[in-house]
């Protein structure tokens, strides 16, 4: 790895705020209700049509909270990495992120959710993968940054 990589500079501010809204912030938000109420995230997840979760029964209130720990801890590690902006951080969260996507999007692909359509399972893939090619892009934004501060 090249040294350049490992020294303290901030990522960019466009990767900075894109990984907090992009990836944090929806991570944060699904894990805590997750945690918080899991049956009722189980029942309404993702809170519009359709329900995503639920459409694998049945009910795990151990799953469904231990899934919902995951996604706080990712959304967390990102956004603690995000708010410090250091290049090195920002690029180990996001790839922290991302191994947990990578199987998820694997998963969806190869079953799709019985309680769902053909085109909501597409639609339900998709969206998954667009976290994965989203944090791909803030992670290749911070390692190709440049200057000192971060900032073009």
């Amino acid at each position: 790895m090249e040294t350049s990589v490992l020294n303290d500079r901030q990522a960019p501010r466009w990767v900075r705020v894109g990984s907090i809204l992009a990836i944090a912030t929806p991570q944060l938000v699904t894990g805590g209700w997750a945690v918080v109420e899991p049956h009722h995230w189980f029942d309404h997840f993702p809170g519009i049509g359709p329900q995503l979760v639920a459409a694998e029964p049945p009910y795990n209130a151990h799953l469904a909270s231990d899934a919902g720990a995951g996604f706080l801890a990712a959304g967390l590690a990102v956004a603690v990495a995000a708010l410090l902006g250091r290049r090195i951080l920002l690029i180990f969260a996001l790839g922290l992120y991302a191994t947990g996507v990578v199987p998820h999007v694997v998963y969806h692909t190869l079953n799709p959710a019985p309680g769902l359509s053909d085109s909501e399972n597409i639609v339900s893939v998709l969206m998954l993968a667009s976290g994965l090619v989203a944090a791909i892009v803030l992670a290749w934004g911070s390692w190709k940054s440049t200057s000192p501060a971060g900032d073009p």
